[in-house]
C-alpha cells in the first residue's frame, strides 16, 4: 500500500526515489499550487528547527534558507530587499540580543 505524502519535495526527490527501487507518483503544482505549497513548506521546516537537536539544527536552518529562496525567486523579490526590510525593521523595534521574553502588557489608569 502506497504512503501517502502530499507534500512539496525538492526537485530530485522523485528520481532518488525511483533509484531507490521504489515508485512515487507526483502532480507538477499550478502557481498558485505552488505558492501556497512554499508557504506551508516554510511552516513545515520552521517547526523542525524548532524540535530540532543541537547537532541538526544547521541542517534545518539550511531548508528554511532553501525554502525562502524558493519564494524570493518565485515572487520576483531580491535578497538585498528582504535584508534592507529585516535592517530597517531592526533599527525601529530592535533585534533579538536582548532575549527579552514580554510577559504581559497592562492597560495605563487614567
Amino acid at each position: 500500500m502506497p504512503t501517502k505524502s502530499n507534500k512539496l519535495v525538492r526537485d530530485n526527490i522523485p528520481e532518488i526515489i525511483q533509484q531507490s527501487g521504489k515508485k512515487c507518483e507526483i502532480k507538477i503544482l499550478s502557481e498558485a499550487e505552488y505558492f501556497q505549497a512554499l508557504l506551508t513548506k516554510l511552516v513545515e521546516e520552521a517547526q523542525e528547527a524548532a524540535d530540532a537537536s543541537e547537532d541538526e539544527l544547521t541542517l534545518e536552518l539550511a531548508d528554511i534558507y532553501e525554502v525562502i529562496d524558493a519564494i524570493l525567486e518565485f515572487k520576483s523579490i531580491h535578497r538585498q530587499t528582504i535584508i534592507k526590510k529585516q535592517q530597517e525593521k531592526r533599527e525601529e523595534k530592535g533585534g533579538f540580543k536582548k532575549r527579552i521574553k514580554l510577559l504581559s502588557v497592562e492597560e495605563k489608569n487614567q
